[in-house]
């Protein structure tokens, strides 16, 4: 899906309760479905005029006079793979706020289910595949996808992979760099003070933000800004854990707490809590709103970021410069990992995107697939999310740009494009260094430089996430109450005078555990041991 690439592909977790009721019927729908030839389909070629059916995410959007079924993109794949091939192809609208609940109706029902359907939600994908609704697209892939395998690669297409079978077609993430750090060189450059390229000299440099008043502002002084959202926590959380293998870590951001040195990561954010170094009221702030004000009236000193987040037009950084005479803001790379060599580790993203199904009970998965395929063959994929050159977009130096000058009609168009281009989330151009070259141009012409270095950032001494060939029951069971509880830690301990710092950690880590933490620990370490084991 297109739009600002590094957010939203956060992972909604579906309710146990849901889980379980859904589960029964599903059960029952797709039990019969493997007796309806699934993963055989019935391929086009006997001169039969076919209808495939494909989910397309409604969000009340369309323009005029578009609707979601029927508008620019709808007919350009009629046009160019539907009637080429004998197929019918019909998009069947989903709101995207009820994707879960409408699918898992649709899953359930066997025969209104289109044929290719999409969710985020690995447990979704998990539950469905386990429960014998999906077709095994393995050898389907191998006949009918040359091109999306080589598109997609062997490293996406493994989180698609469950026992050894390919039950979902993962949309392929054009950036994987998440996370940046900003820091005022004005404040710097007042002080004396060199860029930090420590945890140490960080620590250091807050001290004499706090004590020194570079920006003159009193009680308004925050040295280093924190909200309640990952890109504030994460990052200084992953500068503390140690990697579970090589540079793998646990998938779930709720399962920070089982790393090596997430203790000492929240010690430390303990310490600047209680010396007043960061944000005082962050634990209120889940959705950055404080944090971006702070920023833009020049109140922070220090702070990280999603890589992408300040650099839109009129954003946090214009508002920034616009507000604050001589600011001077400049990417960083502080944090440094003791327990990793004392690398600037941080998260990046997986190279996955939606998990893209075709439901046992479908007739249609060759023609699926081959849909798959036909977008990620030729200029096709391009055409999808770039629309007409010289109308939407010009090339430079190879890389479709979008027109500052593209009509409201051109714009219009492609209003889905994100959502019809489902084997790509974001905009694929090539490899990622062409993918990130493409994504810079598409932000305000000052602003660039400074999103590179950002990027660069992002990119240096990453840690992705581990791929098990099987689902880690606990994350399903437990998922929704680990993650809000990993919320509870953070303030707590953050909160806690340093001389309870001790008794309240061990507190909250033993509600935890109770919680589901424990039943997960020892789920991921067998699963771990099974994977080096092969």
């Amino acid at each position: 899906m297109t739009g600002k690439t590094t957010k939203g592909s956060l992972k909604k977790w579906v309710g146990l309760a849901l889980t379980m009721v859904m589960g029964v019927s599903l059960l029952a729908g797709c039990s019969s479905a493997s007796e309806q030839g699934g993963a055989d389909g019935n391929a086009s070629g006997n001169g039969e005029r076919v209808t495939l059916k494909v989910e397309v995410f409604d969000r009340g959007n369309s323009p005029s006079p578009y609707t979601i079924t029927n508008n620019y993109l709808s007919k350009l794949v009629q046009e160019k793979f539907g009637d080429p091939n004998n197929i019918d192809v019909q998009f069947v609208p989903i709101q995207r706020s009820e994707e879960v609940t409408k699918l898992n109706v649709l899953m359930a029902s066997n025969t209104d289910v289109p044929d290719i359907v999409f969710v985020y939600d690995s447990s979704v994908f998990y539950r469905y595949a386990q429960q014998g609704g999906l077709t095994d697209v393995g050898e389907l892939l191998d006949q009918y996808g040359p091109n999306l395998k080589k598109f997609l690669g062997e490293d996406t297409l493994k989180f698609g992979q469950l026992e050894g079978q390919q039950f979902a077609i993962p949309g392929k993430r054009a950036i994987t760099g998440r996370y940046s750090s900003y820091i005022r060189q004005d404040w710097l450059d007042k002080l004396g003070l060199p860029l930090p390229t420590t945890t140490d000299e960080l620590y250091t440099t807050l001290k004499a933000f706090k004590e020194k008043d570079p920006g003159q502002l009193g009680s308004k002084n925050i040295p280093m800004g924190m909200a309640l959202a990952p890109a504030q926590f994460e990052t200084l959380i992953y500068s503390f854990i140690k990697p579970v293998s090589g540079d793998l870590t646990y998938a779930q951001r709720f399962e920070l707490p089982l790393h090596e040195g997430f203790k000492d990561a929240m010690k430390f954010l303990n310490k600047l809590y209680n010396e007043g170094l960061i944000s005082k009221d962050f634990s209120l702030d889940e959705d950055k709103t404080q944090l971006a004000k702070d920023v833009q009236n020049g109140n922070i000193g220090y702070w990280s970021e999603d890589v992408d987040a300040i650099f839109y037009a009129d954003g946090t950084l214009d508002n920034l410069r616009k507000n604050v005479e001589g600011s001077n803001l400049v990417p960083v790379d502080a944090y440094t990992n003791p327990n990793v060599d004392n690398k600037h580790i941080k998260s990046r993203y997986g190279s996955n995107g939606m998990y893209i199904m075709i439901p046992k009970s479908s007739k249609r998965a060759v023609e699926a697939v081959k849909y798959l395929d036909w977008m990620a063959s030729d200029n096709n994929l391009v055409d999808i999310l770039n629309g007409v050159e010289g109308e939407n977009y010009e090339l430079v130096d190879g890389i479709p740009v979008v027109k500052e000058d593209a009509s409201q009609e051109a714009k219009d168009r492609l209003f889905n494009a994100g959502d019809t281009a489902i084997i790509s989330n974001g905009k694929n151009v090539g490899d990622q260094a062409m993918n990130e070259k493409a994504w810079v141009m598409g932000f305000p012409q000052n602003n660039q430089e400074m999103l590179k270095q950002s990027i660069d950032i992002a990119n240096t001494d990453t840690v992705g996430p581990i791929i098990f060939d099987k689902p880690i029951e606990a994350e399903m069971k437990y998922g929704t109450a680990l993650k809000d509880k990993l919320n509870v830690i953070i303030v707590k301990t953050a909160m806690a005078k340093p001389e309870e710092f001790e008794a309240v950690y061990e507190r909250e880590m033993s509600d935890y555990m109770s919680l589901g933490g424990e039943e997960l620990k020892k789920e991921l370490e067998q699963a771990v041991q099974e994977l080096a084991a092969k």
